[in-house]
């Protein structure tokens, strides 16, 4: 991107946090909330800022992140511009790990491996589908492959949760739905060091992800091993997903949105389009997180409800663009 654009999108950045800072049960002036970012002001303006509302702000920033890494990265190996991890039943197959996790008592450093492990066997059994059909590369049967397969997962969730305890269920069905209301330090923490590993392993290998996405052939033809590069992207992308889907629950369409924005303000190779797409997804989320949680005061909106009220029509008009090519 150009050096206005970079501008822009930076002071874009520091008014939408301002916002999210500033908005919510007791509204604050920025000149508060950024005294009490610093150390200043009022204690219990200073607590609502750093104990509450900016560790919600850091983690839907990590987690918007994380899901543009792994939609990018998807969109890449699959060629498919409606690739994401949502849509693929990535998301669900992780979301079904940490539910299994939880509800078998093995909370803690369990759940995020237990949804790393279900996020690939969703993706392993979504490329399996479309194969099975002869249409791996087909943007509309990778799409049908990965809805049965989101279909599946979450009634496996629903028979998991059939002997949970009813408050559990409530909280376990509040958290499919997405929510950036359990963000504690310790989260944003681990969510920061997953997130940060898995796009600088993309990063890594954006030369790659360039020459993967030219096609099977002309990527042959320059020498890349395609299967050890493809299962590569897969596990990342499957892992960034899981780090999301660990701390927030499901949040959907992200990863979808965000790529096509990076791409529409000029990012055009893997590496820029990763980093400009994890910057816009961190300011799509919290946005979203600031709709949630202030259209209906005192309720709070589910997250991924507000995403997905944005990211339907998107899907709607990317699938006409792509189906008409």
């Amino acid at each position: 991107m150009s050096a206005p654009r970079w501008i822009a999108f930076l002071v874009t950045i520091l008014v939408v946090v301002t916002l999210a800072l500033g908005f919510g049960a007791v509204a604050l002036s920025p000149t508060e909330v950024w005294q009490a970012v610093i150390g200043g002001g009022d204690p219990t303006t200073e607590t609502i800022v750093r104990t509450i509302r900016l560790p919600r702000i850091l983690l839907g920033l990590l987690v918007g992140a994380g899901l543009a890494g792994s939609g990018t990265a998807l969109q890449a190996a699959l060629r498919n511009p409606l690739a994401e991890p949502y849509l693929l039943g990535v998301s669900g197959g992780a979301a079904l790990g940490a539910v299994l996790a939880v509800t078998m008592g093995s909370e803690g450093v369990t759940t995020p491996i237990a949804a790393f492990t279900g996020a690939l066997v969703a993706v392993q059994l979504v490329l399996m589908v479309a194969r099975a059909a002869g249409g791996r590369t087909d943007p509309r049967i990778l799409l049908m492959s990965g809805v049965v397969v989101g279909a599946f997962c979450t009634a496996a969730i629903m028979v998991a949760l059939v002997r949970t305890p009813e408050g559990a269920v409530r909280g376990a069905l509040w958290w499919m739905m997405g929510s950036l209301g359990d963000a504690r330090w310790s989260v944003v923490l681990t969510t920061a060091v997953s997130v940060g590993g898995g796009l600088a392993a993309l990063l890594w290998r954006g030369r790659d992800l360039d020459v993967l996405a030219l096609g099977e052939e002309p990527a042959s033809a320059l020498g890349l091993d395609l299967d050890r590069t493809t299962r590569f992207v897969f596990i990342i992308a499957s892992f960034l997903a899981a780090a999301t889907v660990a701390a927030v629950g499901l949040v959907g369409f992200v990863g979808l949105m965000v790529p096509a924005i990076a791409r529409a303000l000029g990012a055009r190779q893997a590496r820029g389009t990763i980093i400009v797409a994890a910057v816009a997804g961190g300011v799509l989320v919290v946005l979203s997180d600031l709709v949630a949680r202030t259209v209906m005061r005192p309720a709070e909106l589910p997250l991924g409800a507000v995403t997905a009220l944005i990211g339907v029509p998107f899907f709607l008009w990317r699938l006409r663009q792509t189906v008409a090519r």
